[in-house]
């Protein structure tokens, strides 16, 4: 496979894991703005989101295209059920990075109606979608 899959596995792995430190501190800020009451530390912490959100977005694109590149192109997992399955996680982790977005629209309109505690399980999340999905790469049941 050569030089060009390692430096796109490299990259793969970089991206996914700083996506995933957005995903992982995101719901955290939304814990804070769930039980914040003054208006300007919530408009600060609300600023931090939004600028969070627009960066985790910004490196969830080449994480996930250069995901695609290593199954499409390199063949990696071609064929297998655990690829398909990791699929099926990554499409969660999508609708998870989603969800963000909405709840975080939330909070802009100040309709928020979750209380910090539910963030705090939310925030679990993604910790166990990632789990998972080291799991099926490293162990390829």
């Amino acid at each position: 496979m050569g030089n060009a899959y390692l430096w796109v596995k490299t990259f793969h792995i970089v991206f996914i894991a700083s996506w995933f430190a957005g995903l992982f501190y995101l719901p955290r800020i939304f814990v804070n703005l769930a039980e914040e009451k003054n208006s300007f530390a919530y408009e600060r912490l609300l600023g931090m989101a939004d600028r969070l959100f627009r960066f985790m977005t910004i490196l969830a694109v080449p994480a996930v295209l250069l995901g695609f590149s290593l199954w499409l192109y390199f063949g990696i997992g071609a064929g297998q059920i655990w690829m398909h399955i990791k699929l099926a996680f990554i499409i969660l982790v999508i609708g998870y990075h989603h969800a963000c977005w909405s709840l975080l629209k939330k909070f802009r309109q100040q309709k928020n109606t979750k209380t910090g505690v539910w963030y705090r399980w939310f925030n679990e999340v993604p910790v166990l979608l990632l789990i998972i999905i080291v799991a099926l790469v490293v162990l390829k049941p």
